[in-house]
This record gives C-alpha cells, structure tokens and sequence, in this order.
C-alpha cells in the first residue's frame, strides 16, 4: 500500500513557481526627482532630434526629468491604474519645465501610473517637487564649456538648498558631461535620504559642463 501511495505521489504535477507579482500603483517608499542639465541633454541626444529644447535662445537649464516613485531597492514602472491619463493639452502644459510634452506623457505612462494619483494630480505635484528646489544660479551663468569635478555640482545643490545633506542627492554623468541632479523626496515632497540603489555619484574631476544655450 505505502508503495502505491509513493508512486501515485510521484505522478503528481509539480507546484509550478509563484509568477513575480506585478508593480502596484501607489506602492512605494519615496520619490526621486530628475533634473536633468539640458545642454548635455541636447548634445547627446536632443540636438539629433531637432528638439525645440535645444534651439538658441531658449535658456533651459535643469529641466525636469520625471518624479519616479522608488522602492528602497529598485523601482516599480508601468502600473496598472484606474486613475484617468493626463490630457495632451495638460502635457503640453508641462513642456516649460520638461522640454516637451512627449516626455511629459512618457513619464506619466512610465513613472505616474505608479505614484496612485491620477495623470492631472501627478503632474501637478511633479510641478510643486520642481519648484521647491533652488537649482544653483552660479551654473546657469556659465559663459563657456567648464570642466569641473561632479562634487562641485553637488556641493553648488547643497550650499543652495539648506538642509539638504549629500546622502539626499547623487549627480549623474553620461559620456563624460554632467547629466542630472537626483533628489530623494518623500511622499510629502521632502527631502529624505536616498536607497543604495540611488545613491551611485559620478566620481568624474573633469565632467563637461556647457553653457545654457
């Protein structure tokens, strides 16, 4: 009997595997804001595409990236939400900050849909998170290409915005140029410090840094 029990045990089907469970909207731990210095942007990428951005004159500086809801370890993306999409007129309404409303919509698609809050409702605190940073005007005063160590940039952020600590913000570099600025937030829009996966500063002493256009 005990012998016919193992075998029928044996033909059993194995449990198959728990499939990965999917990213929930608004379930995260804090935000990070991107702020990303636009000439590099246009000079890697924008100037390719013909971007309004990047037209002389424009005198766009640190543009807003996105405000991306991040887990302590790693980030959820591309939710699923019943909250109701940005309209294209509301995302045309963020290319002041952004550069362009197709950025302002990817990010909604890519980022928003997993803050919890609908396309308008996020746009609208993704503003606010923008705003309450003072972006350093000593390097929107550049007159020519600088080299300069990435640290500089950051301690330019910390000397602007008091009570921000170094474990609050990273700056990131791409292709040798400084590419954005990084700070932590909490739901509230506070400045809190970043996970490990975040934290990851450009340790480059002579990142390109070019003049606003």
């Amino acid at each position: 009997m005990r012998l016919v029990l193992l075998i029928c045990i044996g033909l059993l089907p194995l449990p198959l595997p728990l499939a990965a469970s999917e990213p929930r909207a608004g379930d995260f731990d804090y935000y990070v804001l991107a702020l990303s210095w636009s000439p590099t942007w246009c000079a890697l990428e924008g100037d390719s595409r013909d971007a309004a951005q990047c037209d002389e004159g424009t005198d766009q500086g640190w543009t807003l990236h996105g405000l991306w809801p991040q887990y302590d370890e790693g980030w959820p993306q591309y939710c699923q939400t019943t909250h109701r999409p940005p309209s294209r007129a509301l995302n045309r309404a963020m290319a002041d900050i952004m550069g362009s409303a197709g950025l302002a919509g990817y990010q909604w698609r890519k980022h928003g849909t997993c803050s919890g809050l609908s396309g308008p409702a996020y746009h609208v605190l993704a503003r606010e998170a923008y705003q309450r940073v003072t972006r350093p005007e000593t390097l929107r005063t550049l007159s020519a290409p600088t080299r300069l160590p990435a640290k500089s940039v950051e301690r330019a952020f910390l000397d602007a915005n008091p009570g921000w600590t170094p474990d609050m913000l990273t700056i990131t570099c791409r292709a040798g140029r400084i590419q954005e600025a990084r700070l932590c937030l909490t739901r509230e829009l506070d400045p809190v410090a970043c996970g490990t996966d975040v934290v990851r500063d450009c340790r480059a002493t002579d990142a390109l840094m070019a003049p606003i256009r």
